[in-house]
């Protein structure tokens, strides 16, 4: 067991090299020179010249990289070229916003989508099953910005029951924290809550189908207890593995629903920085967003390992 969990750890090593390597490469894979982008139309050529030396454009690709990747791990992940501050001091500042989304996302998400999809298991091909898995095929196929123009309208504007747009942080209180992130995390959620629906039900069909089910129900075991403790405990391993990678569409759709809603988090700092062509605040962002997708998907394999028996070489 010990093997396994070390091999998986170590796995992750290379993965995140190759990340690294990608987000330092946005500097030379982009269109034009990005110095002379940055300095624009009216700079003069020394102007260019400077903004190419904080880059590190003037020196080899290969020796740029190694240093780089020497400040990452020391904790420096570069300077913004138009606010001048650290860019680990801008992420900081906007962190909560972003965990604040994601985390009460992850609660509504699961919170309905697991029952729903049990349910829908449970009334196999009656209507109960076809209107939860036509919701879900709503909620997928949807994009996020349209959700979120239609919650904004219908429940900010016209009944004026949440705020339109804007972020409250939790030193102020949970009430208004939790008011504020009510529209933007129901966008969010329903694109996780379709994928999550979507697997629970198939997984439930087939633990459903299983002897030791027909087993406890000929012994009289009540339908909520075959349901959700010996189905759904048999069932959670799938579900528990797509609500890690599930996190990638929480961090892409974070992007969109911060933009939407106007919240001050990671999502709205990158896209900033993107217009701005700020390549030390989107490589050090994307850079955080990919270390967490790898930790998330890790974690979820070495509970795979840890669950599932029949991993034991």
């Amino acid at each position: 067991m010990t093997s396994v969990v070390l091999r998986r750890v170590l796995s992750t090593l290379p993965v995140m090299g190759v990340v690294a390597l990608f987000v330092f490469s946005l500097l030379y894979i982009a269109p034009g020179d990005p110095a002379a982008v940055i300095a624009g139309d009216q700079a003069s050529p020394e102007d260019v010249e400077r903004i190419r030396a904080g880059l590190g454009l003037d020196r080899p690709y290969l020796i740029r990289f190694f240093e780089w990747v020497g400040q990452i791990l020391s904790g420096d992940l570069g300077t913004s070229i138009f606010t001048n501050m650290p860019v680990t001091t801008m992420i900081a500042q906007r962190v909560e916003p972003t965990l604040s989304l994601m985390l009460v996302t992850l609660v509504i998400a699961v919170g309905v989508a697991v029952p729903m999809g049990v349910i829908a298991a449970w009334k196999a091909d009656t209507w109960i099953d076809r209107s939860a898995m036509a919701f879900a095929v709503l909620g997928f196929s949807t994009p996020v910005f349209v959700v979120g123009y239609l919650i904004a309208y219908l429940f900010a504007l016209k009944l004026g029951w949440f705020p339109v747009q804007g972020y409250q942080p939790l030193a102020r209180g949970v009430g208004p924290w939790l008011h504020s992130l009510i529209l933007p995390s129901v966008t969010l959620a329903l694109v996780y809550i379709a994928l999550i629906a979507r697997i629970t039900r198939a997984a439930m069909l087939e633990v459903l189908g299983q002897d030791y089910i027909r087993t406890a129900k000929a012994k009289g075991v009540g339908q909520r207890r075959i349901l959700f403790v010996h189905g759904l405990k048999n069932a959670a391993v799938p579900i528990v593995t797509v609500i890690g990678i599930g996190v990638a569409l929480l961090i892409g759709g974070a992007v969109v629903t911060e933009s939407v809603f106007a919240i001050p988090g990671l999502g709205r700092l990158v896209v900033d920085a993107i217009l701005r062509r700020d390549y030390p605040v989107i490589q050090g962002v994307v850079l955080l967003f990919s270390f967490v997708y790898v930790l998330v998907n890790l974690a979820v394999d070495l509970v795979y390992v840890l669950v599932d028996p029949r991993i034991r070489y």
